[in-house]
């Protein structure tokens, strides 16, 4: 149940951390409770003012900003989630001034949305009340593990961000397949397109009117009826990787979307109890120095736990023969 509540015309002052932000996410993150199609409005009418100027939505705010917002009626939850009291359970890959690095556990999402009102962003913003910004740099799937950046600067955000469009970030996944996988190398270009269904699932497709994508899978090892490969993607496409390899006719094993359902049941007995997708590697440029940074995640022991199974197997089969 919301309650309406009439808010005063309000003065805001940008502070160092959201310097560079656009104004429309600025207010988006500010404004709790007011939808987007509201916010744009204001902004177009003229209604916000910076500087006493008229802006647009694109304009991009500096420290030390004045934004005249006017009165908004505002719906807020009487009793609003919180994140949970207990610490997230995720390894810190590394840490600076500028970055939080962490490994992150499968089954987690990054962000509230999606069925869940709080991810680990929201999560790590309890536990670190005293960081005055801190921001996703990129996303992973709730079901995928691995590297996870954070920006905890605005400048580092925003430089990272222009790394990953102009294509000199490099992620790396371990990724387990169904079938037999011959390529030593395999670059492929499959457009993608992204419809939401009535229920709010996002599914993706290959579509020719969709968006260039380019994964380049490379094959690490082999047993009879799976194939462990390396995928670098070469775009972020959501769920890219997953959708490449299911049109292709090799599911990664576990994936509750696009995968063999029944071979998924099966393998849940067998001691897979979730997808094989583990982001492992980012290789990037420091945001703020500039020096080179790689960003390494082992794969979980649950994983590492299933490939010595496929061994196990592999031996007592090759003993039998």
């Amino acid at each position: 149940m919301k309650e309406l509540s009439k808010a005063s015309a309000t003065w805001l002052q940008v502070e160092a951390g959201s310097a560079g932000q656009r104004v429309d996410n600025y207010l988006t993150k500010r404004l709790k409770g007011v939808p987007k199609s509201h916010i744009y409005r204001i902004l177009r009418s003229g209604e916000v003012r910076v500087n006493s100027r008229r802006i647009g939505p694109d304009h991009r705010l500096a420290e030390g900003d004045r934004l005249r917002v006017p009165p908004i009626r505002t719906s807020r939850p009487r009793t609003p989630p919180r994140p949970s009291s207990r610490r997230l359970d995720a390894r810190i890959i590394h840490e600076d001034e500028s970055l939080l690095v962490i490994d992150k556990p499968a089954g987690a999402a990054v962000h509230g949305g999606s069925g869940v009102s709080y991810g680990i962003v929201e999560q790590l913003r309890l536990e670190r009340p005293e960081a005055p910004f801190l921001e996703l740099v990129h996303r992973l799937d709730r079901d995928t593990s691995g590297v996870l950046m954070l920006a905890k600067k605005r400048p580092a955000l925003t430089a990272m961000h222009r790394e990953l469009r102009e294509g000199r970030v490099r992620k790396f996944y371990s990724v387990l397949i169904k079938g037999r996988w011959t390529d030593t190398t395999r670059s492929v270009r499959l457009p993608l397109d992204k419809r939401v269904l009535p229920s709010g699932e996002r599914r993706v497709g290959v579509s020719a009117s969709g968006v260039p994508s380019h994964t380049v899978f490379r094959l690490q090892r082999r047993w009879s009826g799976y194939s462990l490969l390396e995928a670098e993607l070469k775009t972020g496409r959501t769920h890219q990787i997953r959708v490449h390899l299911a049109h292709l006719g090799f599911p990664i094993a576990g994936d509750d979307k696009y995968g063999d359902f029944a071979l998924n049941k099966a393998l849940a007995h067998e001691g897979l109890p979730r997808m094989f997708l583990h982001a492992h590697r980012i290789i990037a440029r420091h945001p703020s120095t500039g020096a080179p940074l790689t960003l390494e995640a082992p794969l979980p022991a649950e994983l590492e736990a299933f490939l010595a199974q496929l061994d196990a197997a592999g031996r007592s089969h090759a003993a039998a023969h």
